[in-house]
This record gives structure tokens, C-alpha cells and sequence, in this order.
């Protein structure tokens, strides 16, 4: 059979494929009011991973969806990273996943049906790896291919970890480094390095099963998981949900190596810029003149902070009475030393600016 190369027959790529913060904003409103559900514990209201539900004996209920258009070619690897992505909003919430059921959009009159049996068995693989079943879903002729789960998981009331429920002072630690839409991209455009070429993949098909581990933990005040709106998004979710700002320190945001190499190679994916736009108002940079977008293009550093991610880290909030705990903790788990420091920190709300990048 001929080889079969998924991306080509997709224009976005991961979640790269989300839409932007701003036009999300104007599909998510509506004039039509509801009764306040007492049980739905969180909803869409701060943009947070997953709907949350009481289920009324001290447990909840955590339902998320996700799914996208390929990131990489072979479909064995799209479904184990489609299917990681998905279920780590699940642990992004501090909850334990119990069940999946899958979503499938297939070109068939494009694309072989086995190739699709793969992307189920990646799928299957991962879905074993957190310890839960691919209990079933839905499949529809599409004019690209399209995967991705609905994961239900189960939270502990007290354990339920929110992006809105910073705290000022809090520390800032992301688990993952920041970089895989710039190496995807690479890959795409076949410039990427052989020496970096599992990279990208090792890193989204990683499940983010710490974060159940960070539920049970009461200095954790916020949690959330690194996505399609690439850093700066989702920590502006998580500043403006807790009512906050923060400032980073570029120098210590974990990243790949070499990622400025690319991104002079016009290594950009879509969702970048698409980004930026949404939310590059609330964004302040200093010393200006080091990383100042020049001539309406973003600058490398700009352009990492807000590179999509697909399957990527948490994004954790810990009082800093907690730091050195937190430290110790990301350490005694494995993670690398990069993401085993501080990067930022919350501050009182600013009117002229959510983020400050230093």
C-alpha cells in the first residue's frame, strides 16, 4: 500500500486547528438566559478544561471533548496524540479519567479505512496507558480526516482544580516545554533536523496524569493544561478568571532547544499569528526593544510564547509558601530541569495589561 502521509490532506494541524480566543468569544455569546443549574459545579462561564457536575456524594462528574485534524503523518502516533490531548483535560482538573468514546471524521473516498483502524488502535494504546476503555463513538464521512475523544473522569469535590481560582503570588510551573507547533511545522515544510525529529511526538503522546497527582494537593490554587492558544492564552484565561496579572521571565519559560532557528526559516504555524491577534493587547514587554515585534511581524520570542500546542503541559498556580515543595515534587516525578523552576508569578490586576514578559 502506498505510503500514506495524514497531514496532507488536512490545512490545519493539531490544535493549531482551534479557533482563535477572539472569534470564540463572539461564537460562545448568547442572549438566551438559563436557570442556574446548583450542580453544575463549572461550565463555560471561565473557560476552563471541562464541564464539571455534582454528583451529589462528596464526587463529581468531569466531561470534556477534544479532537483535531492530523499533527503528524503516521496514524497510529495522530491517534495516540489526538487521544492524550483529550484526556488531559480530564487530569488538567485534578481528576482521574473513567471512560472515552472516540470521534471520527474520515475521507473515505480519500483514504484507505485501514488507515483509520490505526489511528483507533493508537487511540486504544493511550486510552489503556491512563487506564480506561474506548468504549465506543461516532464516525461521519468528512472531507478531512478528523480524531479525538469525549472523556468522562472523576474528581473528588475537594480535590477539583479550576483556571479561575488563582491566587496573587502564586508560582508559575508548566510541565511541558514549549515548541511542538514550531517543530510540526518544520516537519511539514521538511526542514526539520533528523536529530529533532522525535521530539515533537515524545513530548504530545506524554499523558498529563501528574495532574491527578496535584488535586490532592491544597497549595495548588489553579491548574490548567497548555493548548491551541499557546501560553500566553491560557495563562491569560487563568489571569483574567482569577482576576490577576502575571509576570514571566522569558529566560526561565521551558522550551525545545533551537527553536529560533526555525522560526527564521518562516517555521510558523497559522495559529500563531491567529493567536497574537486575539490577545497581544494584554501582553507587555519589557525591556521593549529586546523583543518588540519589528515591522509587523512577530518576534521569535512572541512568536514561542504564543505557539499552539497539541497535547501539551500543565500549566500549574502554587502558593508561594508551597515553591520549594512544588520543586521537589516535579523532580521526584521526572520532569526535566527546565520545568522544575519557577517561571512567573501573579500579581494584582493591571488596567493597561494582563501578562508582563521580562
Amino acid at each position: 500500500m502506498e505510503e500514506i502521509k495524514l497531514t496532507q490532506y488536512s490545512h490545519g494541524a493539531g490544535c493549531g486547528c482551534k479557533i482563535a480566543p477572539a472569534v470564540l468569544d463572539t461564537i460562545l455569546h448568547s442572549a438566551i438566559k438559563y436557570d442556574a443549574d446548583k450542580n453544575l459545579l463549572v461550565g463555560n462561564d471561565t473557560r476552563d478544561d471541562a464541564a464539571v457536575y455534582d454528583l451529589g456524594d462528596g464526587n463529581a462528574i468531569i466531561s470534556t471533548t477534544d479532537f483535531f485534524m492530523p499533527i503528524v503523518d503516521d496514524p497510529y502516533d495522530f491517534g495516540r496524540i489526538a487521544s492524550a490531548n483529550a484526556i488531559s483535560d480530564v487530569y488538567a482538573m485534578g481528576g482521574k479519567p473513567i471512560l472515552a468514546i472516540a470521534i471520527l471524521g474520515w475521507p473515505i473516498n480519500k483514504i484507505d479505512a485501514s488507515i483509520a483502524q490505526k489511528v483507533l488502535e493508537g487511540s486504544r494504546a493511550i486510552c489503556a496507558e491512563a487506564g480506561i476503555t474506548l468504549a465506543g463513538g461516532h464516525s461521519i464521512d468528512s472531507p478531512e480526516p478528523i480524531f479525538g475523544l469525549a472523556v468522562n473522569g472523576i474528581v473528588p469535590i475537594t480535590n477539583l482544580k479550576k483556571n479561575s481560582t488563582a491566587e496573587l503570588g502564586c508560582k508559575l510551573f508548566l510541565t511541558k516545554a514549549l515548541g511542538v507547533g514550531i517543530l510540526t511545522t518544520a516537519q511539514k515544510k521538511g526542514i526539520l533536523q533528523p536529530a529533532q525529529e522525535q521530539i515533537a511526538k515524545e513530548s504530545m503522546v506524554k499523558l498529563n496524569k501528574f495532574g491527578e497527582t496535584l488535586g490532592n494537593l491544597s497549595w495548588v490554587h489553579a491548574l490548567t493544561d497548555v493548548t491551541g492558544f499557546g501560553l500566553l492564552g491560557h495563562l491569560t484565561e487563568m489571569c483574567e478568571g482569577s482576576h490577576l496579572s502575571a509576570e514571566i521571565n522569558y529566560e526561565l519559560v521551558p522550551q525545545i532547544p533551537g527553536l529560533k532557528d526555525y522560526l527564521m526559516q518562516n517555521s510558523i504555524p497559522g495559529g500563531t499569528g491567529r493567536n497574537w491577534a486575539s490577545y497581544g493587547s494584554k501582553i507587555s514587554i519589557h525591556p521593549a526593544s529586546t523583543i518588540l515585534p519589528q515591522e509587523n511581524e512577530l518576534a521569535p520570542e512572541l512568536a514561542i510564547l504564543a505557539d499552539p500546542q497539541t497535547s501539551g503541559g500543565l500549566l500549574i498556580a502554587v502558593d508561594a509558601a508551597h515553591e520549594s515543595e512544588m520543586i521537589a515534587l516535579l523532580k521526584a516525578n521526572g520532569f526535566p530541569a527546565e520545568c522544575c523552576t519557577a517561571f512567573g508569578s501573579l500579581t494584582a490586576s493591571k488596567n493597561n495589561y494582563t501578562i508582563s514578559v521580562l
